[in-house]
């Protein structure tokens, strides 16, 4: 069972996401890095000894053994970088998880705008993430949002009603609903939209998961819009990822005289764009068009195709920005040979195109 090795090489401790990835380049499958000779594993960036030592000892085992009885029993899946509907736009951020744990119909290629804001939103905060969420999806944009208390649940809710898709990106495991009183909405995201989290099944929401999680919510999306949140909120990292993974960052002013419009307002004056109406959000995205009221504005282009181990090193390198083929044999694991047969393999399956100059860059 492919999960099992999966899970297990992810256990190992030591290995994070980059090293992850870096075993696989050279060895295909999770299964055959677990298997491999140590001095094999010797030669890999950043495997230590003591890393080695983790993966001989096969502690491991036990771990993936009993989450893959979790996985079947939590009615979850398991969805992997190289899998058809791996979202390629994580690709453009620093630390892609390897895979993620999913309810419900994670799509490759999705136009999404993340909503973030206050737990405690106030009522104009709760009202107005409605009225942008719904009108959001009403335009068939996906609205992105972390299922936490105030402006979150408040975005989700407002997406599912317009009839749009929402995906939720958990600070806990999948199989947690976190907070309680969210039970009836988990559920409902699972089946209309999406579920998904980096974390094991039975993660607690602990407080340093948030700041982690909220890479992907800003990784997953176009831009990120912040309706609410005081000077030190967990939103305002979220438009910090999204500064860093070149995202538009989008805020709604708020009442100067409000604890929670001070992060907003913030954001404003160091140059976030100040939203009042969908279209100021609109009319940031590049898929934007005009059509007709009975049509859907966006058609992003299908980005669904599987990709192996080294073809995705090659993709994740260029999703970030367009390289010469020197600079992709020097920061991959990769040979010569290697990289020329994957670029091939990727312009075949219309994920990268050639450049002049012997520069590649992704299609799209």
């Amino acid at each position: 069972m492919d999960e099992f090795f999966w899970i297990g090489l992810k256990a190992v401790p030591g290995i994070g996401n980059v090293s992850f990835r870096r075993l696989l380049e050279r060895f295909d499958t999770p299964e055959t890095a677990l298997n491999a000779s140590p001095a094999s594993l010797a030669g890999i960036r950043g495997i230590t000894p003591v890393v080695i030592d983790a993966i001989k000892s096969g502690e491991w085992r036990r771990f993936a053994e009993e989450e893959c009885r979790r996985l079947e029993a939590s009615a979850a899946r398991l969805v992997t970088y190289t899998s058809c509907d791996y979202p390629k736009s994580l690709f453009e951020i620093p630390d892609p998880p390897p895979f993620l744990y999913v309810k419900g119909e994670l799509r490759s290629c999705e136009l999404s705008i993340a909503i973030v804001g206050s737990r405690r939103a106030t009522s104009y905060g709760i009202m107005t993430t409605g009225n942008l969420a719904e009108a959001l999806a009403s335009h068939g944009v996906c609205v992105v949002s972390g299922m936490a208390r105030g402006v979150d649940t408040a975005a989700h809710k407002a997406a599912l009603r317009a009839g749009g898709r929402s995906l939720g990106v958990l600070g806990c495991g999948v199989d947690t609903v976190y907070p309680p009183e969210n039970r009836a909405l988990f559920e409902e995201m699972a089946v209309k939209g999406c579920l998904l989290s980096e974390f094991p099944l039975g993660t607690q929401p602990l407080a340093e998961n948030f700041p982690r999680r909220n890479r992907i919510i800003s990784g997953l999306s176009s831009g990120v819009l912040v309706v609410e949140a005081a000077e030190k909120s967990g939103s305002l990292i979220t438009a910090q990822y999204a500064l860093e993974q070149g995202r538009d960052v989008f805020a709604v002013p708020g009442n100067i005289s409000f604890a929670t419009s001070r992060g907003c307002n913030r954001l404003i004056k160091q140059g976030a764009k100040l939203v009042d109406c969908v279209e100021d959000i609109l009319e940031e995205l590049p898929e934007y068009a005009r059509a007709s009221a009975d049509a859907p504005l966006f058609a992003p282009p299908a980005r669904t195709f599987a990709l192996t181990p080294k073809e995705a090193a090659i993709y994740e390198l260029l999703a970030r920005s367009p390289l010469h083929i020197d600079d992709l044999i020097s920061q991959t694991e990769l040979t010569a040979g290697e990289v020329s047969s994957m670029l091939l393999h990727l312009e075949l399956k219309g994920a990268v195109t050639p450049l002049p100059g012997t520069h590649y860059a992704v299609t799209g």
